[in-house]
């Protein structure tokens, strides 16, 4: 495992160059906002990319060079190539650690390793949410207690149509009684996966220190233990069959 570990935030970068609001939010786009939650710390390495670089800035070399995959999607998902995310696809399976953010629950690569719709009920305002713990102690709410509160949200409710997590972190309450599972892992192969609420374009979300610690937190649980060779090798004999 490389001495660092390898960060890459993927965003569609739209929204940023193409609304007034989320441009004065994220001038330097989402992506950038979130790989500067990791300046400083020197046990990571952080790059970006965009769908409209070549390739969605997912070449082979660079997914080869991460370690970690952050996906914010939102009005495009059905503009990266298939091709693009099967290859997101088996290098989780291989091991490579995937956040997904937000919006990014109909993301190709998130919908391809739950096999499902990964559909909820929405609701676009000015909301109040209510971050609960349900799993005290884990690694990716390190620092938190028993909650924290965002004060400027969209609503995500219930049903949220994904396989049974692996663990449950995080469960959301807004005002108009709603209630969404914000924080989910799985592992999928070798890799893991972490789906996080939080993160509409037209509120700062992605400044907010408990979010960024969160962000952070989620990179050093994802981060590979090892790889796995995807491969169905035939065995001719059986381990009992030395001659």
């Amino acid at each position: 495992m490389p001495a660092t570990t390898r960060v890459t935030v993927w965003n569609e970068y739209r929204h940023e160059k193409e609304n007034e609001q989320v441009g004065a939010i994220y001038p330097d786009g989402i992506q950038a906002a979130i790989a500067s939650s990791f300046e400083g710390l020197g046990e990571f390495t952080v790059r970006t990319a965009a769908l409209d670089e070549p390739e969605c800035g997912l070449s082979d070399d660079v997914l080869d060079a991460t370690d970690v995959l952050f996906w914010w999607g939102h009005r495009a998902h059905g503009e990266v190539p298939d091709q693009i995310a099967q290859k997101v696809k088996l290098r989780v399976l291989q091991g490579m650690g995937l956040i997904v953010l937000h919006s990014a629950h109909l993301s190709k690569p998130f919908r391809g390793l739950m096999g499902t719709t990964c559909q909820l009920k929405w609701r676009e305002a000015d909301d109040r949410e209510i971050l609960w713990v349900s799993r005290p102690g884990h690694p990716i709410l390190a620092g938190i207690d028993d909650h924290f509160i965002l004060d400027q949200v969209e609503m995500y409710g219930e049903h949220f149509d994904i396989p049974e997590p692996d663990e449950t972190i995080l469960i959301s309450s807004f005002t108009g009684g709603e209630v969404f599972r914000s924080g989910c892992t799985w592992r999928r192969g070798a890799g893991k996966v972490f789906y996080f609420r939080p993160g509409h374009e037209t509120f700062p979300i992605y400044f907010d220190p408990t979010i960024r610690n969160i962000l952070v937190n989620a990179a050093r649980w994802a981060a590979p233990t090892g790889t796995m060779a995807i491969a169905c090798p035939r065995k001719d004999k059986g381990w009992l069959d030395q001659s």
